[in-house]
């Protein structure tokens, strides 16, 4: 249970919570919302004790672990299973024990790891890791070998596998393809803890949230039911706020209007005053935070003869290596593709080939006259000239245009005057994804080919780019993980799968029902159950190593030590013994040897099946 009691909390200068509450209860799955900037990232700070707050408190209940996703990883040589693995500290410590450990700790450790599922977490690690996009041949590869959306990737593999009571996600689908993205939304559709969850991605507060915390007018409102259910209800409540509200300011003027009448007026004198006094008792209703009105604007294409692009026979790759083969393909004005497939089949590669970044390596492409075609990409706003603004950038690139109309494409997007005119270094990742947008059709492109358009947009963004390409009359072919956008957009389904494109048949969620078959199919689970009880085998196998090492040191010592013992009662016999005393020392030497030749055949016993599991 975590309780947030009246907090504020302040980042220089700025309050983002003021006297903020909410409750969350065991079990809850919470989706945090609100406008870019308003606090959420700033409140998981707060709940990690990374960040103090400068009134109230945040309690949460018992010893419950709190695990989140690390923003930054190190250089390392580790494998990234054995990254993973290591991120369950108890795990790991137990099994460092293990290995030094005598006889009745190490009983006392097994137990711990059997409770634990110890044997079956190298398999559990695998199996998040390839959920999140890791081929098998990856997971031996160092931490090192790779780049930065792959590292967030492995991060959040980290945070999924250490054993936790309450997790913190923020923003965790950014960085993963649609199929990366589906596992993930099954995968902790079973998480039993606390969830808390930052995102902006529609799909995913629908389907596990169990309760939405929105951020408004630097409090928590806290709403139950998942995203769609969380507008539904603030909708309704504004419309009651705002009947409330006219009433009030109705009654307000009523009485506004008595005392102006007569305040003046003797015999109305005291009726006035009491008019007055209920005024001032009139409380104002605070009304919600108007909706935001982001509003995108594609310009109008020209109308070109069909079709607009076809390929026939095609063949596309690197270095004169084909990633895809055999591609027979046709766009027509007003198409709605999506690219399906698992990062790596190369839907990025047919985007370029598709957007002319690309040639073919063998076939024919053939493209209607006058087909412009409008490319977006993330990596492109690393591209940006950070030292410009908006304004200049456009400008450089439409000479041909005047101030106000390079302004007025800019407002297309939703970079009003202000932020036409701030450094490009100075936007936020949202301003420089409309930038993108705008920098893409300034030549009102025929063809738009959008590659994870969303990233950074927020909810209100990624609707605005909904029905702007809803309303848009060119075509569209879109890679995303965001399932919103795709059910609400694309109604032609391409997948890329095999080294080939070819288009399939059904619906998005007949997509996720193949996925989620092939991951719960026989092969799938034989491999997955072969690959736990060979980790089980291993762990087994070590665990009795660790323990047979440690019977030959013990037996080894028991031998020197009666060997010792023999030799200190042979020498007594050098004394001037009673013949009493000598007899007792003959018994003593007999048990002696007794326990030798015991002790002896048990650590014969031990080595021979040491040797045995060593492979000597």
């Amino acid at each position: 249970m975590i309780d947030i009691n009246n907090i504020t909390v302040r980042i220089g200068s700025r309050v983002l919570l003021e006297g903020a509450s909410a409750h969350i209860s065991d079990g809850w799955r919470v989706g945090l919302v609100g406008a870019n900037g308003c606090g959420k990232t700033t409140l998981f700070r707060v709940l990690r004790g990374e960040l103090e707050t400068e009134q109230g408190e945040v309690s949460v209940s018992g010893h419950q672990k709190m695990v989140s996703v690390e923003q930054e990883l190190n250089d390392t040589d580790s494998p990234i299973l054995e990254f993973v693995l290591a991120r369950d500290r108890e795990r790991t410590e137990l099994l460092r024990r293990e290995q030094t450990a005598d006889e009745s700790e190490l009983a006392e450790i097994h137990e711990r790891l059997r409770i634990m599922e110890a044997a079956s977490a190298p398999a559990r690690a695998a199996e998040i890791l390839h959920g999140l996009g890791f081929a098998q041949e990856d997971l031996s590869r160092p931490v090192k070998d790779f780049s930065g959306g792959w590292r967030m990737r492995l991060a959040l593999a980290a945070a999924l596998f250490q054993p936790s009571d309450i997790l913190l996600l923020d923003e965790p689908t950014n960085h993963l393809d649609l199929e990366a993205s589906l596992w993930l939304e099954n995968h902790l559709s079973r998480y039993r803890g606390t969830l808390l969850i930052i995102s902006h991605d529609r799909s995913i507060l629908n389907r596990l949230c169990s309760h939405i915390i929105h951020f408004e007018h630097e409090r928590l409102q806290t709403y139950g039911g998942n995203y769609d259910c969380f507008c539904q209800t603030r909708a309704a409540r504004r419309e009651l706020q705002e009947k409330m509200a006219a009433k009030q300011e109705q009654r307000r003027k009523h009485l506004q209007s008595f005392v102006d009448r007569f305040r003046y007026k003797a015999s109305k004198a005291k009726q006035a005053q009491s008019r007055i006094k209920m005024l001032e008792k009139l409380e104002t209703i605070a009304l919600p935070e108007a909706e935001t009105s982001t509003q995108f604007d594609f310009p109008v294409p020209p109308r070109l003869s069909p079709p607009l692009l076809t390929i026939s026979g095609g063949s596309v790759g690197y270095d004169g290596k084909a990633v895809l083969q055999k591609l027979n393909l046709n766009i027509v004005d007003n198409d709605r593709i999506a690219l399906l497939g698992a990062n790596g089949n190369g839907k990025s590669t047919l985007a370029k080939l598709l957007s002319g970044r690309l040639p073919l390596l063998e076939g024919e492409m053939r493209a209607s006259a006058k087909l412009k075609i409008g490319y977006f990409a993330q990596h492109q706003a690393e591209e940006l000239p950070l030292e410009q603004t908006p304004l200049e950038y456009l400008s450089g690139l439409l000479p041909q245009k005047n101030e106000t109309a390079v302004r007025t494409h800019l407002a297309r997007f939703g970079l009003d005057r202000e932020k036409a005119l701030t450094r490009i270094e100075k936007l936020s990742g949202g301003e420089k994804a409309r930038l993108l947008f705008a920098v893409m059709t300034v030549e009102a492109p025929a063809l738009l080919i959008l590659d994870e358009p969303t990233n950074h947009l927020d909810i209100d963004g990624r609707d605005a780019l909904v029905n702007a390409l809803n309303d848009y009359q060119g075509a569209v072919i879109l890679i995303t993980h965001d399932l919103h956008l795709l059910e609400l957009v694309a109604d032609n389904l391409w997948l890329v799968r095999d080294g080939t494109c070819r288009n399939f048949e059904g619906d998005i969620d007949d997509y996720r029902k193949m996925l989620l078959a092939e991951n719960n199919s026989p092969a799938a689970e034989e491999k997955k159950s072969d690959g736990r009880r060979q980790r089980e085998e291993a762990l087994s196998r070590r665990s009795e190593i660790n323990r047979l090492n440690g019977a030959v040191r013990r037996f080894e010592a028991e031998l020197e030590r009666l060997r010792e013992r023999k030799t200190e009662l042979e020498n007594r016999f050098q004394e001037q013994l009673t013949p009493e005393e000598i007899v007792s020392l003959q018994k003593n030497l007999k048990e002696l040897e007794r326990q030798t030749a015991k002790t002896e055949e048990d650590w014969l016993t031990a080595s021979e099946r040491l040797e045995v599991l060593n492979g000597n």
